[in-house]
């Protein structure tokens, strides 16, 4: 009991002298165990590297060179070039189709300002009709002659009686009505076409994606590799063939909408025409007839 007692009595002692050894300054500062006993070491900068490091990748396994065109066709298969082929050609059969279109347009509306300028010259019916009916060569002269040819069946046989008038008129506007039809789809021939190119050249170009990337996975699944040299190919043409639709359908188009609006400003200033000569030729009838 004795010496229980006086371990006790010093047990308190002993854990404050041991808390005060580890917690010393000296302990604390005192460095690793297997550390260098040696002089501590130089904080002098570092010196920059003799040799250069190559950081632009041309150790890799990535072409250098850009995919042009050609080795887009070279290595396409032989759907893609038929899609190319069919694009092509609707390319240059539009663009024929837009620059002819665009010269025909020009032209009768030069036509029809020097048509109408003679028509409202002050000559008679007879002189004009005289003079464009071996050259109705353009939709103005068309209507006008048959207007007239029309209106001058009803006096083969002398001027025709008041009952009869109102058929006569009736015959000559539709002679006209016919007429304009007629040039009217006259002039707008083989613009079907722009249409049609316009509306299926951009899923002709998608087939031909849907197919590239097609050929992308296939390389996959055949390589069991998915770098850039791989997938490169059929993603190109899958590209290609989206900008080849585009650039078919775009202008066609475009000029399909111009040119639409364009032939029917005319044809409404032809049915102008033909509404102002068959009140001529209404008035005149009207007058003849009494």
């Amino acid at each position: 009991m004795t010496i229980k007692r006086g371990f006790a009595a010093i047990l308190p002692a002993l854990l404050i002298a041991l808390s005060m050894a580890f917690t010393s300054p000296a302990l604390a500062q005192e460095g690793p165990r297997a550390a260098p006993v040696g002089e501590p070491a130089q904080t002098a900068p570092l010196a920059a590297p003799t040799t250069n490091v190559d950081v632009s990748g041309s150790g890799s396994n990535v072409p250098s060179g850009r995919i042009s065109i050609s080795n887009i066709l070279e290595h396409a298969d032989a759907l893609i070039w038929l899609v190319f082929i069919l694009l092509s050609v609707a390319s240059v059969v539009s663009w024929a189709i837009i620059f002819n279109k665009g010269l025909a347009l020009a032209s009768l509306r030069r036509r029809a300002a020097k048509f109408e300028k003679v028509f409202w010259s002050g000559q008679s019916l007879d002189e004009l009709f005289s003079k464009f009916a071996s050259q109705n060569d353009h939709p103005f002269a068309a209507v006008f002659v048959s207007g007239v040819r029309e209106w001058r069946r009803a006096f083969e046989h002398g001027a025709p009686k008041e009952s009869a008038v109102a058929g006569v008129k009736d015959r000559v506007e539709k002679a006209m009505s016919v007429t304009i039809s007629r040039e009217a789809d006259a002039i707008e021939g083989s613009l079907g076409f722009l249409a049609t190119v316009a509306s299926t050249a951009p899923f002709v170009g998608l087939f031909g994606t849907v197919w590239g990337i097609m050929n992308s996975f296939t390389a996959i699944a055949a390589r069991h590799d998915t770098t850039l040299a791989v997938v490169a190919p059929g993603i190109a043409e899958a590209l290609f063939a989206t900008a080849m639709g585009l650039f078919c359908a775009i202008p066609a188009a475009i000029f399909y909408n111009h040119y639409v609006n364009q032939i029917g400003r005319y044809a409404n200033r032809l049915d102008a025409f033909a509404d102002e000569l068959s009140a001529i030729l209404s008035r005149q009838l009207d007058e003849k007839a009494r």
